[in-house]
């Protein structure tokens, strides 16, 4: 995550460079990131440490992830990062097991000092998202699987839709799939990188690939006037 970048800094697409002359534009809110390099990981893994806002995410994941009347134990997180959602569960669930997926050797280095004595009851899988065929990698099948800051690096709303698809193939009736994820608040003037979008779009992307209860749960961290990269999130569910 970075700052938001102002328009008059960057140099933007030029489908961004379009709207600079509408008064209305206040600025464009996105980050570019480098997680294979496992310096950059650690940076953005200590700046990113659980604040009480972060950690009030978890606690919403952890209890929709421990909704399920299903006896599968299996949790499956999408994009691991440096493990902190991880910890935070298997602290609080001594009965799951735990799958992370990840495409950062880097972030797999770090998370497993995070998870520490937990590790006997996690596997790191390596996976690209952006891979259609990335449910194969999976060990088991989960009845919950989770997600934090993840899709919207994927890029478009198209991506993190094939993703909710896959989600919803691979759950069993009555799996849950909650997802803690940068949005587009509604009423910006801001212009957000095309993976951030409305909590609105979000659920109807959920129902459109066959999931139902899709509900956002929370708006985290809210900041329409003068956003950061690293503000407006939301827990969004759906059941399978």
């Amino acid at each position: 995550m970075g700052r938001p970048i102002r328009l008059k800094d960057a140099t933007l697409p030029a489908s961004i460079h379009a709207l600079r002359s509408r008064a209305a534009v206040n600025g464009y809110v996105g980050a570019q990131h480098k997680f294979h390099d496992a310096v950059f990981a650690q940076g953005w893994a200590d700046r990113f440490m659980p604040s009480p806002p972060r950690v009030a995410l978890f606690d919403l994941i952890l209890d929709q992830a421990a909704m399920p009347s299903i006896a599968n134990p299996h949790v499956v997180e999408l994009g691991l990062g440096p493990g902190y959602l991880a910890r935070h569960l298997l602290d609080r669930q001594p009965d799951i097991t735990y799958e992370g997926l990840d495409f950062s050797d880097a972030f797999f280095e770090i998370a497993k000092k995070t998870i520490g004595k937990h590790l006997p009851r996690v596997t790191l899988t390596k996976a690209d998202l952006l891979d259609q065929n990335w449910p194969k990698t999976l060990s088991r099948q989960p009845r919950a699987i989770i997600s934090t800051w993840t899709l919207h690096d994927l890029g478009s709303q198209q991506a993190v839709e094939a993703v909710y698809a896959r989600c919803y193939e691979i759950l069993p009736e009555g799996g849950v799939l909650v997802n803690g994820d940068f949005i587009k608040p509604e009423g910006t003037s801001w212009i957000y990188e095309p993976g951030r979008f409305e909590i609105t779009r979000h659920l109807e992307l959920l129902r459109k690939v066959g999931f139902s209860e899709a509900r956002s749960l929370a708006h985290l961290e809210p900041n329409i006037e003068n956003p950061t990269a690293a503000q407006n999130y939301a827990c969004l569910t759906a059941v399978r």
